[in-house]
């Protein structure tokens, strides 16, 4: 039975059908065709008149379509997706096929959902994401599959049925809050998705629309990010997606949410971390120059600084993995800068703290100790070194724990640690570099002040961590 004509699936009318010619040797000259129907049940025995037994074709009655709407029911209960099939024979494939069906019978097919995707979505929740069912299936399907994901509970019967979705003119604020609490939606037109995602975007919320149908191309162009399937997508989706998932798996999706705020945050730590380091040297200088006090470090110093302490932790700060506890938080505001006004008082804060350290470091060498100058400068640049180097861990998330947490799980920062170590000791002992740098040994003496200073940044910047910021 050679295909001679097919006509798509209408979402309206929620059938297709397919022509096939009954003339083998001759597709499509002369003979009958038989017309194949496939579509939503409810659709399919309204278009039937007849309806095929075991022994014959007989009359369909309003009766017999309720029994077969209970079954119907029945399966979908148990989570299966319900087509209806019928047929005629017509004598062309121009033919409307859509009425005087013989009705064969249903076919449920078992499509369940991943088993990743309960965890996927209850980690949206605890993340503040609302996950939102939008489907073509029947009510009942839909109540099946959302209960069995965790999107509602079993006992909850809210499923909107698109029939009962009202244009946005003709809503209500009582319709629309209903709208926005749902989060389960059947029997739904590729219009409606419009209108919801629009509902939605009106509310204030960013929208991430999946879908794999060319139906689906206008919603996932209208969404703020239009997700198609890369796998049983079709070409018009993926085009109209902002992204495409090439494992069409929901839990690919949260896992690319988790990512995004983890390279966020690192790049508001690499920020806030270079940002309050060259504060901080600014300020020694600015603040010595200001009293008319020596210089406390020089030049070629800053630049040496610059190479080693401003560039390998903060290089190891934007790798980090982030959080544990990164998807327990609501997502930030979308207009929200990269540093806001808290991230700039601790900037400040953090710089001066530094500041301080450095200049009470080459008072106390100068005067406690009574180091000559270079001496005194090398005990002052050494401390805004390692002071610097210790700063990374005031980087970490403000809720986390003061041993472990994000930073201190990044190996990158102690590799970073140990090179920027060795090259600093490298600068003060090894010949040629400390002349060029104009350094010297600071004795044992001075390596205690320098490590007594240079923690005081740290100490005080956990406990704004602890008591103030947080």
């Amino acid at each position: 039975m050679p295909e001679v004509n097919e006509e798509a699936f209408d979402s309206d009318i929620k059938m297709m059908v397919t022509f096939h010619s009954l003339n083998r040797d001759k597709p499509g000259v002369g003979g009958s065709y038989l017309v194949a129907v496939k579509g939503a049940p409810e659709s399919v025995l309204e278009a039937c008149s007849r309806i095929l037994t075991e022994k014959d074709e007989v009359k369909i009655t309003d009766e017999v379509r309720k029994e077969w709407l209970e079954r119907n029911n029945r399966m979908a209960e148990e989570g299966l997706r319900v087509l209806a099939l019928a047929t005629k024979r017509v004598s062309s494939p121009d033919a409307n096929p859509y009425e005087d069906l013989i009705f064969l019978g249903l076919v449920g097919m078992i499509d369940p959902p991943r088993r990743d995707v309960p965890e996927a979505i209850a980690l949206c929740h605890k993340a503040g994401i609302r996950a939102i069912m939008v489907t073509g299936d029947q009510p009942i399907t839909a109540h099946n599959i959302g209960a069995a994901v965790g999107l509602i509970q079993k006992d909850e019967t809210t499923v909107v049925h698109g029939k009962d979705l009202k244009s946005p003119e003709e809503l209500s604020s009582e319709d629309r809050q209903t709208l926005l609490r749902s989060s389960l939606f059947a029997r739904v037109s590729p219009r409606q998705k419009l209108d919801l995602i629009a509902l939605h975007q009106d509310n204030g919320s960013i929208v991430a629309m999946t879908g794999d149908g060319v139906n689906d191309a206008p919603a996932l162009k209208k969404a703020d990010i239009g997700v198609a399937m890369g796998q049983r997508g079709t070409q018009v989706a993926r085009e109209a997606a902002d992204m495409v998932l090439k494992d069409d798996a929901f839990s690919t999706i949260v896992a690319a949410v988790e990512q995004g705020r983890v390279i966020f945050n690192n790049i508001r730590k690499f920020v806030l971390y270079l940002l309050s380091c060259n504060v901080s040297e600014v300020m020694v200088v600015t603040l010595a120059s200001l009293v008319n006090a020596p210089l406390p470090i020089l030049p070629l110093q800053i630049l040496f600084l610059n190479l080693v302490t401003d560039m390998f932790p903060a290089l190891a700060l934007g790798v980090g993995k982030g959080d544990e506890k990164i998807m327990d938080n609501p997502p930030r505001i979308p207009e929200e800068p990269i540093l806001t006004r808290k991230h700039w008082f601790s900037l400040g804060g953090y710089g001066f703290l530094i500041t301080v350290s450095v200049l009470g470091a080459f008072a106390l060498a100068l005067i406690w100790l009574e180091m000559d100058s270079t001496q005194a400068v090398t005990v002052s640049f050494l401390t805004l070194a390692f002071a610097q180097l210790w700063h990374v861990f005031n980087m970490r998330e403000h809720d986390s724990g003061l041993i472990r947490n994000d930073i201190t799980r990044n190996l990158y920062i102690w590799g970073a640690l140990a090179l920027c170590t060795l090259l600093l000791v490298a600068a003060v002992y090894l010949p040629g570099l400390s002349d060029v740098l104009k350094m010297t040994p600071p004795g044992s003496s001075g390596w205690f002040l320098i490590i007594a200073m240079s923690l005081i940044p740290l100490v005080m910047g956990q406990f704004l961590n602890l008591v103030i910021i947080k």
